[in-house]
């Protein structure tokens, strides 16, 4: 069937989750803000923007196959310049598969947004079958975790402690955080002490430096409360970002994401490949679920999955 073609492309399908985050990521509130960072118009005119040049090739190399996953990501936001865009490409066969009962469902939705010339292309095309490409869907979200089978290594923690653990049982979840990787990380961190200042100048339970506190709205860096949002915040974050790679999401939670993305994958560094063995001990899942809408992936993933499915 025509609307499963795109599905059949994982290089397409792999830069249209991309761009969906990105849209989401960016009409998103940023930590300690009201509103938006931008309009949904502003974000998806910038999607449509990429794609023309990417489509024609100004100022940058032709790639058709990336600039139909921006259109489509922006027609799916209701962008009715991308949707009569990628009405034209499937028209023409031009980085798509020709297949006019697509082209004519794009031109539809752009005529009916008031496009003159998607009105002009309908006409001649002919009427829209209703038939859309899989890119039209919202990007699917992983499974849930699976239940942790193996011994729970935080049931004999001190009192202290204990008051710790369970402050995270709560509040993790409201983060989609599993409590445990949360604990795995603290235990590694601080091994609990809320009071913790490292040499580079990490505060509290969950080790935030200033540029991380201040990036996730904690005032308090050696309050318990605080620390522990600010924490959760940033593994969110991060999932996000990693996709839900363990290995990689602690690997950048201790040496930051830039290390991460500049080495490609866990960092050469004694410490960090070290930290990373001790935090999966504790949390022994390769995979966590993620919310998409957080941040866009990784260039890293997108980049090497991209080129590697178009060979």
């Amino acid at each position: 069937m025509a609307a499963s073609r795109c599905a059949r492309l994982p290089g397409f399908r792999t830069v249209v989750w991309g761009a969906a985050f990105l849209l989401a990521s960016l009409a998103a509130p940023a930590p300690g803000q009201e509103g938006p960072k931008s309009s949904d118009d502003d974000t998806t005119a910038g999607l449509v923007a990429k794609a023309i040049a990417l489509e024609h090739g100004e100022g940058i190399p032709k790639d058709p196959l990336t600039a139909a996953a921006l259109y489509c990501v922006a027609a799916r936001a209701g962008n009715a310049e991308a949707q009569y865009n990628l009405g034209w490409m499937y028209a023409n066969g031009r980085g798509v598969e020709k297949d006019d009962a697509i082209a004519s469902a794009f031109f539809a939705l752009a005529a009916a947004a008031g496009h003159a010339y998607a009105q002009k292309m309908l006409t001649r095309i002919g009427p829209s079958q209703g038939e859309l490409p899989e890119c039209m869907k919202p990007p699917e979200r992983p499974p849930a975790l699976a239940a942790l089978e193996e011994p729970d290594p935080f049931v004999n923690l001190a009192p202290n402690q204990k008051k710790i653990a369970e402050l995270v049982e709560r509040v993790a979840p409201r983060y989609g955080i599993e409590p445990r990787l949360a604990l795995a990380v603290i235990a590694v961190e601080s091994n609990f002490e809320p009071l913790a200042r490292s040499q580079k100048d990490a505060r509290g339970l969950m080790q935030l430096i200033p540029k991380t506190a201040a990036r996730f709205n904690v005032r308090n860096p050696f309050s318990v409360n605080d620390n522990v949002r600010g924490g959760l915040a940033y593994l969110r974050w991060l999932l996000a970002y990693y996709q839900g790679q363990v290995a990689l999401a602690a690997a950048a939670y201790n040496a930051g994401e830039a290390a991460v993305d500049r080495y490609r994958g866990v960092p050469p560094y004694p410490e960090t490949r070290d930290y990373v063995k001790r935090v999966q001990r504790l949390f022994p899942r390769e995979m966590h679920p993620y919310d998409a809408g957080v941040v866009a992936p990784s260039p890293i993933l997108v980049d090497v999955r991209f080129l590697g499915d178009r060979r």
